[in-house]
């Protein structure tokens, strides 16, 4: 039995499955290429930006009193620099942003401010501002003032004395040992005091201390000088 053909569709009809529906759209939802058309993803909405809070109207005069203070530390004005920067602090006190900065400003002016004292000028001068220097631990200026009263007065063993100390103190043992050396050949009466001087406890525990105490003790007999004899 002979197939049917299909009879050809004539030409400008459209097929029911590409039919546009009432919509405009087409009724097939597979679309001409037979895939479902991706749907667009939706468009991100922009974020939200924080809004900045707003300047006080008294940041303006607060910044503008802290650059007249710099500028008159800069030209070394530090009186009138100090009371801007303080001014500051007093009339804007809920500017913290530049508070810091004022304050670090302001130490610079008062150190500045601050007579300062007169150097020692004389041994004893000397002497007892390397004491208090020790007495307070620093042992670079005490150094210092203890190194021009040696240079002044090379036999003063108190000094050779206290350079001992503050070279001990800064562990410095080699340094320490010669000047106690010293100390001691100038005056025995250094020795035991080396002995119990808390501040060479360091110093005693150096396997050259004893050795330095016995060579200044010899140092120091040779250089008594020798007794007269009596007549019998």
């Amino acid at each position: 039995m002979a197939k049917q053909r299909p009879q050809p569709r004539p030409k400008g009809q459209a097929s029911a499955l590409a039919r546009p529906s009432a919509s405009g759209a087409s009724s097939n939802p597979a679309g001409a290429g037979g895939r479902t058309p991706a749907t667009a993803p939706p468009r991100p909405t922009q974020p939200e930006i924080a809004a900045k809070p707003p300047r006080r109207s008294t940041y303006v005069e607060a910044v503008a009193v802290y650059e007249q203070g710099v500028e008159a530390l800069q030209k070394r004005d530090f009186a009138r620099a100090e009371q801007l920067l303080e001014s500051v602090l007093v009339r804007y006190p809920e500017e913290k942003e530049l508070h810091e900065r004022v304050r670090l400003y302001l130490n610079i002016c008062r150190r500045q401010a601050t007579p300062k004292e007169p150097l020692p000028q004389t041994v004893d001068e000397r002497l007892y501002a390397a004491t208090l220097s020790i007495n307070g631990g620093r042992y670079d200026e005490a150094i210092t003032h203890l190194r021009l009263v040696r240079d002044e007065d090379p036999d003063n063993d108190y000094a050779l004395y206290m350079l001992a100390v503050a070279h001990a103190q800064r562990g410095e043992h080699a340094e320490a040992l010669a000047h106690l050396e010293r100390a001691i050949t100038l005056n025995p009466e250094n020795r035991a005091l080396a002995r119990r001087d808390p501040d060479l406890e360091m110093l005693r525990e150096d396997e050259s201390f004893q050795a330095t105490l016995e060579t200044a003790s010899r140092l120091a007999e040779r250089k008594q000088p020798l007794r007269p004899k009596t007549a019998r």
